[in-house]
């Protein structure tokens, strides 16, 4: 179940931050709309703050886990890659996969990660075990081993992307303290993210050169981190996003202050 709440600061950045921190929630978590962009007045008087309604996904009763819901379709202006193409071929054999073991439980979270997954894994007919570490702000890194898991990874990583949602609202249901689990396989997530972050810092050229916005295609809350991220020390550029789910857009926009 989606909920929102809305948040004001005297930047943009500043009233997605005011609401995360509200929340409890990291940036990947949420999708923000620009409500109002702030303005500065005149002297400093009359000026109007940047305002943003941020949506989060609230868990209802828990659900039937046979296999992972279909997340958000991302069709992104850059292409795949060759190694992106190869990653969607069949799984690896069960006698390979058996070769590979997932670590030991270090507490029982990191116990319900690799029972959920595997089990999950096994609905899916893939072959493929978590291995799971904390690193030290206590998000749970989850990396599947196995080979050829083009079948986990999905186009553009949405069955990835499924699995790492699923995932976490199997640890974090009834739990007082949420935390934050990343599902990865193939290292796909860093060859992704380098991807997004070369295609951000084209279209800034284009919007410094021609000074004009531009608005890229659809991405899931993730990718569109990355793209803030990537361009959000970026002189004469400034990015907010615009529209609904699914089909919610990054725009890379002219900063006239720079």
């Amino acid at each position: 179940m989606q909920k929102f709440i809305e948040c004001t600061g005297k930047t943009q950045e500043a009233a997605v931050a005011a609401a995360l921190e509200q929340l409890g929630l990291s940036r990947e978590e949420v999708s923000v709309e620009v409500l109002q962009l702030p303005k500065a007045g005149f002297l400093g008087i009359g000026g109007t703050p940047a305002k943003v309604k941020v949506t989060y996904e609230a868990p209802d009763e828990p659900e039937k886990e046979e296999a992972p819901a279909v997340p958000e379709t991302v069709t992104e202006t850059p292409a795949a890659s060759a190694e992106e193409e190869e990653e969607e071929t069949p799984a690896a054999s069960a006698e390979e996969a058996a070769e590979v073991s997932a670590p030991a439980g270090t507490d029982s979270r990191t116990d319900k990660i690799v029972d959920f997954i595997t089990g999950l894994m096994e609905k899916m007919d893939v072959d493929a075990v978590p291995q799971v570490t904390v690193d030290d702000e206590g998000n749970y890194l989850v990396e599947l081993v196995g080979q050829d898991l083009g079948a986990v990874i999905g186009r553009r990583g949405e069955t990835l992307d499924a699995i790492q949602q699923l995932t976490g609202y199997a640890v974090n249901h009834g739990q007082a303290k949420r935390v934050r689990v990343r599902v990865d396989a193939e290292h796909y997530r860093a060859k992704r993210e380098e991807s997004l972050v070369r295609m951000a810092n084209r279209v800034a050229d284009k919007v410094v050169r021609y000074r004009r916005n531009y608005t890229l295609e659809p991405m899931n809350a993730y990718e569109r981190h990355v793209i803030h991220t990537a361009l959000q020390d970026r002189p004469g550029v400034t990015t907010y996003s615009i529209g609904t789910e699914p089909n919610r857009r990054t725009v890379v926009a002219y900063s006239q202050d720079d």
